[in-house]
């Protein structure tokens, strides 16, 4: 992987600032659309359900090296601008899609029709039992009716959930794209924030872009290797077991999917200890890229809440839900509802009130300097009145859609969370990110599960419903991507309009179809097998709490004097930081790892420790922060291209035993 002697630092270059602004949405990004809609999407869903990683970064990728290769062949070259609209096309149509609905978590995607997946499962789980006469109509039909046996959408039961998913994805839409523009107005062209990653990501998008030009340099070598690595681990962690389970009853699994659990084995000397470390390779190629800091107090804080803490409240008999002999899961949410959830509300606490402390201290060294507003010229912008006013409009269809699907739901808390926290946080998260290139620990933890349970309200559908609380921030950063690229303005809102619908399209198409193969969750996805159960319980947890009599089960959860001890283990930790001048990235870090509950720190770390002290000495830093970020791509995209053939292979023979049969 050498560089080569004109791998300087003219190579990162992205556009000069002069260039004039063009437009990137055309035919050709409507034909990448397409694409990414019928051919990306299925191996997005697949992936998501069978191993829980997202395709957004292959779809990205090989959409672009797609599309490269046949204007190549037919001697057309893609403009930067269009590139940079192929990407977002790329990344956008596989995603969840459904930013309406909050605490899912789940993890799903291919579209918003992903979300009625998770709730044909939701009203049908055990762990829903309590609630099947609570669950309203609207969501989903009701629990046990002989609709889900179909396993099918084309059904009038579903009409009222459908249209609802359709209007919410649209509301959703123009708040996002309105409330995101303005926010970039305010930190890009009045703050002068510097947006530090927005050049990494458009310059990732562009670094094979070079290969249009008929040259290849060792931005595509980079790639390629990152691209087998991603191959052949994805043959033994995907391919295998899928596409055994054509052939077989129960799929063959060379490496546990999604994690090796050694729980049950330390239950003598590391009681109430969940430990497992994931298979997926994801993690540790992420620790090559991210903060060195960040990944080591990642570690630090999930490793001690695993090994050190729990052990010890078990014995103080803090943690008493946990049994000997409990595997990962239902020892994360024995913990979780023991002592986990309201000590996490304290950190998060600490974590947002930094932020915010963060934001006012930048902003007022700003204004000292004189704030000043000059777009340029040809950019393609609007009045910012004018998106403020679409933003609002977009809230007040919420508040109204809410107000009419839940109507004894006090009005006042649906308007705050549209009108006055949406907005707030969604500034802090913009800030955040154009200062320091990452959103993490912007967030107010549970603060929707308290309002609705202090609002008196009895009943559970207004944890299902759309309500407006949203974070739009990180949209700041993909104006800013468009405002290096040159690329109009005009183009992103044109895509975002074209992907939503395609997306709608596509999604309810392939999530119909690969419902049909098998019921989700089954042993036939072996990632959401696992891992659902975990978010079903804490979402009828929740619900639980606004019933007559489920109070009981969230005052026992939701602990006042744990509550503090987090604010002031949070508060303590972050006084020290600063006192001592340690990097505060190590803070975010280890309150990031203590409230995590994926095992993800283990390979992380490694990739850490590989990165700072072999690969960074053996490429120089130069050359490797430019090559990481690559390989990681290159690894999505390798992984991504056997899902596909995967789930292709997997289609084709269920339709052939389908007809045969």
């Amino acid at each position: 992987m050498a560089a080569g002697k004109n791998s300087g630092r003219e190579d990162y270059r992205l556009i000069p600032e002069d260039a004039p602004f063009e437009e990137g949405f055309n035919i050709k990004t409507l034909w990448g659309a397409l694409f990414v809609g019928f051919v990306m999407m299925p191996g997005a869903i697949y992936l998501g359900l069978v191993i829980g990683q997202a395709l957004g970064g292959a779809a990205q990728w090989v959409t672009i090296i797609l599309f490269v290769e046949v204007a190549k062949r037919a001697f057309v070259r893609l403009k930067p601008q269009e590139i940079l609209i192929l990407y977002w096309i790329a990344g956008g149509l596989v995603v969840l899609g459904g930013g309406f609905r909050i605490g899912l978590g789940a993890g799903l995607f291919g579209g918003p029709f992903g979300m009625m997946i998770w709730d044909q499962y939701f009203v049908n789980s055990p762990q829903a039992a309590g609630l099947a006469h609570y669950i309203p109509q609207w969501l989903a039909p009701k629990p046990g009716s002989g609709v889900f046996m179909t396993r099918s959408f084309l059904h009038r039961e579903w009409l009222v959930p459908i249209c609802i998913l359709m209007t919410c994805q649209i509301l959703f839409v123009v708040n996002q794209i309105s409330l995101g523009y303005t926010l970039f107005r305010v930190t890009s062209d009045v703050e002068r924030l510097p947006f530090p990653m927005a050049p990494v990501y458009a310059g990732g998008a562009m670094a094979l872009a070079e290969t249009s030009g008929r040259r290849e340099g060792w931005r595509w070598r980079v790639f390629s290797v990152g691209s087998m690595i991603g191959v052949i681990w994805g043959f033994a962690y995907v391919a295998v077991p899928t596409i055994s389970n054509i052939l077989l009853v129960k799929p063959v699994t060379i490496l546990p999917i999604p994690w090796m659990d050694f729980t049950p084995y330390l239950k003598a000397v590391l009681p109430a200890a969940p430990l497992a470390v994931v298979t997926d390779l994801w993690p540790l190629l992420a620790g090559f890229v991210l903060p060195f800091w960040v990944v080591i107090g990642s570690f630090i804080g999930q490793i001690g809440r695993t090994l050190l803490v729990n052990p010890i409240l078990y014995r103080s008999g803090i943690l008493r839900r946990w049994t000997p002999g409990m595997t990962y899961v239902p020892t994360a949410i024995a913990n979780n509802l023991d002592f986990w959830i309201s000590f996490s509300i304290g950190l998060g606490v600490v974590v947002a009130l930094a932020g915010i402390w963060s934001v006012v201290k930048a902003f007022k060294s700003q204004r000292a300097k004189g704030l000043h507003l000059t777009p340029p010229k040809g950019r393609g912008d609007i009045w910012v009145g004018l998106a403020f006013l679409a933003w609002a409009v977009s809230t007040l269809g919420f508040v109204a859609l809410v107000h009419v699907l839940v109507p004894e739901f006090p009005l006042w808390i649906i308007a705050f969370f549209g009108f006055v926290f949406t907005p707030m946080i969604s500034y802090i998260t913009a800030r955040m990110v154009g200062l320091t290139g990452s959103s993490a620990g912007v967030s107010f933890p549970f603060l929707r599960e308290s309002l609705f349970y202090l609002s008196g309200y009895k009943g559970v559908a207004i944890w299902f419903a759309p309500v407006p609380i949203f974070n739009h921030g990180g949209l700041a950063e993909v104006f800013k991507q468009l405002e290096l690229v040159r690329t109009k303005f005009g183009s992103y809102v044109k895509m975002a309009a074209l992907s939503m619908g395609i997306m709608l399209v596509c999604s309810f198409l392939f999530w119909s179809l690969i419902w049909k193969l098998a019921p989700i969750p089954s042993a036939a996805y072996p990632y959401v097998h696992k891992v659902w159960p975990y978010f079903a319980t804490m979402q009828a947890m929740w619900a639980s709490s606004t019933l007559p009599g489920g109070a009981s089960l969230i005052q026992g959860v939701i602990n006042l004097k744990i509550i503090l001890t987090g604010l002031g283990a949070g508060g303590l930790t972050f006084a020290l930081f600063s006192g001592f001048g340690l990097p505060i990235s190590l803070f975010y870090g280890i309150l990031a790892g203590a409230m995590s509950w994926m095992p993800t720190a283990v390979p992380s770390f490694v990739g850490g420790m590989l990165g700072r002290y072999y690969f960074l000495k053996r490429f120089g830093r130069e050359r490797w922060r430019a090559y990481a970020p690559i390989i990681l791509a290159g690894y999505a995209c390798g992984l991504g291209l056997i899902g596909m053939v995967s789930v292709a292979i997997t289609l084709i023979a269920r339709s052939v035993s389908t007809i045969v049969f």
